[in-house]
């Protein structure tokens, strides 16, 4: 399947097709320099795939995790791109998931004032989500995606087939996302989380529609994009106070989910999903650590924070809340309704 986002001279295409790491020249000039960005845990299969397709192509790896989301890395990588040589003219390929997509278009974004990018996501959660959309970053310190860009890929490949190699929870954690997407915009992705075999194929597909649609209606997160936030204000901070040595990123968005599903029957049936996924349960928790994780989230402003709450699939209502409210949902606990 094709689909294109449709944001003017940043438009680019989505191919979402089993086998597609195969002819990644239908999509990608390879006829150039490419550098091919990765993580240590990315096997190496994919990635000689994609390299013995370029003309010209090195590899570069850095250790895998969250914590590569940094200055140190971030100006490793630049220094590695001035070593080889690298011009405006050559690219950047990104293979992995979420944390490889961030730092990869974020050094795309700024070297040498920006250069081409492709992503070729390998986890369900860069999938169905994160590859797509042009937000990228670093971490500082403990406060996630503070240092970044917007830089738009100049295409999205997308290949099912690269998932064989994942865990078990690793898919799960994925899934959060596509199922945050359906809550939010599309109930039919709500339903397939209720069949008997999850069809992994039309998840991605579903989801990936969605968050095309919005990006090409708010490219920069001035208005609709925010309701992709859904569950990430409170679930960045649990990832954030906890690290993603505890609980990976899904898992958390998943937590900060069920503190704004304001209906009980609703948050019932998705506590129902989450037990099929094996999702954790949110731990016991310190209100003031996830407050001040909250107030420094690039999202918030001097002294509130947009906030996403669902009543049923497929709505949304953003508001305004301030920290004191949001200090009432933590004290309330995720699972009242």
């Amino acid at each position: 399947m094709q689909m294109t986002v449709h944001l003017g001279e940043n438009s680019y295409p989505i191919t979402i097709e089993k086998g597609a790491i195969h002819h990644i020249q239908d999509t990608i000039d390879t006829h150039r320099k490419m550098a091919i960005i990765t993580d240590d845990q990315v096997p190496d299969t994919w990635v000689q795939i994609v390299k013995d397709q370029c003309e010209n192509a090195f590899v570069l790896r850095f250790p895998a995790g969250e914590g590569s989301k940094c200055f140190a890395q971030y100006e490793s990588l630049l220094d590695q791109l001035a070593t080889q040589e690298m011009t405006r003219k050559d690219a950047i390929i990104a293979i992995g998931g979420g944390v490889t997509g961030d730092l990869s278009g974020f050094v795309a974004a700024s070297y040498m004032r920006g250069i081409d990018f492709y992503n070729i996501p390998t986890t369900v959660l860069s999938q169905v989500d994160s590859s797509v959309g042009g937000k990228v970053a670093i971490d500082m310190g403990s406060y996630k995606n503070i240092v970044g860009a917007f830089w738009q890929p100049k295409a999205v490949i997308i290949d099912p087939d690269v998932l064989t190699t994942l865990s078990h929870r690793q898919v799960n954690n994925g899934l959060v996302e596509a199922l945050k997407t359906g809550l939010i915009q599309d109930p039919v992705l709500v339903d397939l989380f209720e069949q008997d075999t999850l069809d992994l194929s039309q998840i991605i597909t579903r989801s990936i529609d969605v968050k095309r649609k919005v990006v090409e209606k708010d490219e920069k997160e001035e208005g609709l994009r925010k309701i992709l936030n859904f569950g990430h204000t409170i679930g960045h901070a649990i990832e954030s106070a906890y690290g993603l040595d505890t609980y990976l990123h899904g898992e958390c968005v998943a937590m900060g989910m069920l503190f704004f599903i304001e209906d009980k029957a609703l948050k019932d049936r998705i506590l129902r999903i989450y037990e099929r996924l094996d999702l954790p349960k949110v731990p016991d928790y310190s209100i003031d650590q996830l407050m001040h994780y909250i107030a420094h989230d690039k999202k918030s402003n001097r002294d509130s924070v947009t906030v996403v709450k669902v009543q049923s699939p497929g709505s949304y209502n953003l508001e305004n809340l301030s920290f004191d409210k949001i200090r009432c949902r933590l004290e309330r606990g995720p699972y009242e309704e």
